[in-house]
């Protein structure tokens, strides 16, 4: 019997396919904006000064500061730029990096939203927003944070890095396996996920030796819509918070860390719930949270937390501030629980479960 459910639908206007970044200049117009601020981390300036270029009079100018995790001294810059340009919308190309600082300013000023993504990230696709302040991460939910309009552009993909690519998948299937036992998940969303973890699956070993292969680029990058639109429908738990929290408090890089603590949170939960989480096993091998950490080693995506410039005192701290503020997750657990997962993937070790 179908379960009760609500779906609260897809505000965010989505276009997807090859050579969309030249219908840019339209959906500025189209939400009723004359002058649009173009954002971008440091090293894709080079893009966002293309970009801008192309828009021509309703480009107001590049910021091209973002940085990882979205420290909020960085958004006070931003933010003076945004206002001393007469903005009244904001353009972000990039990553995670560039989505969040579009984000932190749209919830400060009311401004709309474009979003370029050119890794798999999927923050785009949410109303959430990660800001970093004092060597803290602190995350929230507001309908003013979720942006308007999203252009995926496969085109923009062909060249990311092998690494980089592998690293954002893996922090893209961490939103969809986290949908899948989510208390507020619904069929619309546990169909997508199960169809991003088949596309996947078959595209990222393409892409591991041919990272120019643009129909499995065209493949990931849909999948990744998938995942995104999963984050931004539920409410996420363990992973998400441990992700927060080496990333903040230690800075951990983002994408590399949400790869690294898969295969063990999934892992985790699946003691719990093995039987929500069956869509992963099936597609990557059952137990599942083993079977991601296998799909991890084929693609050569890093394994441990070691290695990402983690310190062994530091597990101790991470596990206190996991524990710092309450949060639901499909398996209860404690202090020592945690200690243990994060060793584990400090260590890089293959889970059992």
């Amino acid at each position: 019997m179908t379960r009760a459910f609500t779906f609260p639908g897809l505000p965010t206007r989505v276009i997807f396919g090859h050579g969309t970044l030249a219908q840019t200049a339209a959906e500025v117009a189209r939400l009723g904006h004359a002058r649009a601020l173009v954002l971008s981390t440091p090293h894709q300036k080079p893009q966002a000064d293309a970009l801008a270029g192309a828009l021509g009079p309703l480009a107001a100018g590049v910021f091209a500061g973002a940085a990882m995790h979205t420290p909020t001294d960085v958004t006070d810059r931003a933010l003076a730029a945004y206002r001393d340009a007469g903005a009244s919308c904001v353009v972000s190309l990039g990553g995670g990096s560039t989505t969040g600082l579009g984000k932190a300013i749209a919830t400060r000023t009311g401004a709309d939203q474009v979003v370029i993504p050119t890794t798999y990230a999927g923050s785009e696709m949410t109303d959430i927003l990660g800001e970093t302040a004092g060597g803290e991460k602190t995350t929230r939910r507001d309908p003013s944070i979720r942006p308007e309009v999203v252009i995926y552009d496969v085109d923009l993909t062909l060249t990311l890095p092998a690494a980089l690519t592998m690293t954002s998948a893996l922090n893209a299937i961490a939103h969809a396996m986290e949908a899948f036992y989510a208390p507020d998940r619904n069929p619309v969303v546990e169909a997508m996920c199960r169809d991003a973890m088949v596309a996947f699956h078959t595209s990222l070993p393409r892409l591991a030796t041919d990272p120019s292969d643009s129909a499995a680029r065209g493949d990931a990058l849909y999948a990744a819509w998938c995942c995104a639109t999963a984050l931004g429908q539920v409410s996420m738990a363990l992973h998400h918070k441990l992700a927060h929290v080496l990333g903040g408090a230690f800075g951990l890089p983002h994408a590399e860390t949400h790869a690294v603590l898969l295969p063990h949170t999934t892992a985790f939960n699946a003691v719990a719930v093995p039987d929500l989480l069956a869509p992963i096993s099936a597609v990557f091998g059952a137990p599942a949270g083993a079977g991601l950490w296998d799909f991890a080693r084929r693609i050569g995506a890093p394994l441990r937390l070691s290695d990402l410039g983690l310190a062994a005192p530091d597990l101790d701290r991470a596990a206190d501030m996991a524990m710092k503020n309450a949060y639901w997750n499909p398996r209860p657990f404690s202090r020592d629980d945690i200690r243990t997962l994060l060793h584990m993937a400090w260590e890089g070790r293959r889970p059992t479960t």
